[in-house]
């Protein structure tokens, strides 16, 4: 068995079969909570713990899916290319609400950190939170942060993302559909990306197109972000 288990396999195999019940269990119940990211993410922690399987055998196979990070990104340029003609009619207001959205999201979570008094490793390895994983985790180590932490923050953050961000469109009353693209990608990356396909091809391009350049303008602004409001981050 343990030959099993330190095979790249075993960690790929985990994965995609609790993905799969994930999938199924969501396709089922129709609960926006039960998203199968984070049910696949409970069930493969589930089963190392109770089998008592180190994360280093899992990883074997695990770091396989992490490095289709990176294509499975690029993948979303496709339904933007369709839109093409859109992006161009909407440039201009494209490009200032991802800007706003990044730079508001990077001074929030330091003015929280520092109001519930945390640490300021942990405040800069939550400063990109809201990109995507290969990005933001090399943000952090410029920063100064723990990558493992950005990972962990910008996974949540996709999959909260995810879940609220229909509640949160209803609730603002935005039905522009290039709006709700862009304010989807660039809050909550790939994840939330996934829940904008979801919701139509437009707003999975525009949500697509938010990921990269939220990116973009994150590893612009987050050194000088974090250099003015530097007296919160302590």
């Amino acid at each position: 068995m343990k030959e099993v288990i330190s095979t790249p396999i075993f960690g790929i195999l985990i994965s995609l079969l609790a993905f799969q019940i994930g999938c199924f269990l969501n396709s089922k119940i129709k609960i926006a909570l039960l998203n199968p990211l984070l049910i696949s993410i409970i069930l493969v922690i589930g089963f190392l713990v109770t089998f008592n399987i180190s994360l280093e055998d899992y990883n074997k196979g695990g770091s396989f899916i992490s490095f289709l990070l990176g294509p499975a990104t690029v993948v979303l340029a496709v339904p933007l290319y369709k839109k093409i003609d859109l992006l161009k009619k909407n440039f201009l207001p494209i490009i200032v609400g991802i800007t706003a959205g990044s730079t508001i999201g990077m001074i929030s979570i330091i003015l929280l950190c520092y109001l519930f008094k945390l640490d300021s490793s942990i405040i800069l390895s939550l400063v990109p939170k809201s990109v995507t994983a290969p990005i933001g985790m090399e943000i952090a180590k410029q920063l100064g942060g723990i990558s493992s932490l950005t990972l962990a923050a910008i996974v949540s953050t996709g999959i909260l993302g995810a879940i609220i961000s229909p509640w949160v469109l209803k609730l603002a009353r935005i039905t522009n559909k290039v709006a709700m693209g862009v304010s989807i990608g660039t809050s909550s990356h790939g994840i939330g990306t996934g829940k904008a396909i979801e919701l139509g091809e437009t707003e999975g391009a525009m949500s697509g197109l938010s990921i990269g350049l939220a990116g973009l303008i994150t590893v612009i602004l987050s050194p000088i972000i974090v250099k003015l409001f530097s007296v919160f981050i302590k």
